[in-house]
């Protein structure tokens, strides 16, 4: 196969995808253009996103006045060409904030673990903070944090993790959260409790004052290590370790057995509820298997069982 042609076929490939998505029409609502293949989630993605950026101007203290592109994808290929680089595969959706766009797998094409929703705050948060911090980045664990706070994606799930990790010693130090893109799905998860709880602290502890100073540090160009000192009056290290004792106070081996006892529970009223459905489901064949044999039956007597011959009963309506 020659190199000219493998150029020919790559180039084709590429107009395709270019042609598959300018056939998706934009739908322009105020600083939001949607670019979905399946239109009827417009107005449940603008809904969400109105409602997220009037909470995040709230929490960041910024207008957020950018306008953002919002990418809703049924094709892999363009999923991946979209965000330009190279992704996770447990990964449900992406920001990039150099183009102030987001994309999303949809729904209706792919096994997403989260609603529509919760990704599009959660991906959104992530443009709002860029444009928070402008041409600094603020660390991972704090963006990524701040994520799941708008987006409310705390869970069950979440809480046994992070018992789990405080019972067995096993955390992700905040400076290595930055590489979570290359973690495994279940390290990752861990990751994204300890962000979310190492911002929730940062707020709870400081207040909305002292996470703008870190912000405003950040965005000056600051080191994170300042940014810390002076919001928090602490060093990157020994943030870290106050947080770990937070940590160590709110999650221990009782939290842990509750969940675990949590998830028995539910189990077993699963199990006793699809077994007593089970049940009913098999009487209710019974019924009707029994109700047709009877139905199917030949066998008539209309006479005195004790002395047949006294009545000719095979076919007594003659009479």
């Amino acid at each position: 196969m020659s190199l000219r042609y493998v150029a020919i076929v790559c180039l084709a490939v590429v107009l395709l995808c270019r042609i598959g998505r300018a056939e998706t029409s934009p739908v322009q609502r105020g600083q939001f253009t949607y670019y979905f293949d399946h239109p009827q989630y417009v107005t449940l993605a603008d809904s969400t996103l109105q409602q997220t950026r009037t909470r995040l101007q709230k929490l960041l203290s910024d207008d957020l006045s950018f306008s953002a592109e919002i990418f809703l994808t049924e094709n892999k290929t363009d999923f991946d060409s979209l965000i330009g680089g190279l992704f996770p595969d447990w990964g449900a959706a992406a920001a990039i904030p150099v183009r102030q766009r987001i994309v999303i797998k949809s729904p209706d094409s792919f096994p997403l673990s989260r609603p529509l929703q919760e990704l599009l705050s959660h991906e959104y948060s992530h443009l709002a903070l860029a444009h928070r911090t402008g041409l600094h980045e603020a660390p991972r664990w704090f963006d990524e944090g701040l994520a799941m706070i708008v987006s409310m994606e705390w869970s069950w799930a979440d809480n046994l993790t992070m018992n789990l990790a405080v019972v067995i010693g096993q955390f992700v130090p905040l400076q290595e959260i930055d590489q979570v893109n290359r973690f495994a799905e279940s390290r990752a998860h861990l990751a994204y409790s300890e962000s979310y709880l190492a911002v929730q602290y940062l707020f709870d502890t400081y207040r909305i004052d002292g996470v703008q100073i870190f912000l405003d540090e950040i965005a000056r160009g600051a080191s994170i290590d300042r940014a810390l000192v002076a919001s928090t009056g602490s060093k990157y290290a020994d943030f870290e370790s106050e947080f770990r004792v937070y940590l160590q106070g709110r999650f221990n081996l009782v939290g842990l057995l509750a969940d675990t006892m949590y998830f028995w529970l539910v189990l077993s009223i699963i199990t006793v509820i699809g077994f007593i459905l089970w049940l009913r489901k098999r009487r209710a064949y019974h019924r009707k298997w029994e109700e047709e044999e009877r139905l199917a039956s030949t066998d008539f007597d209309y006479g005195d069982p004790d002395h047949p011959e006294d009545t000719d009963d095979d076919e007594p309506w003659r009479r």
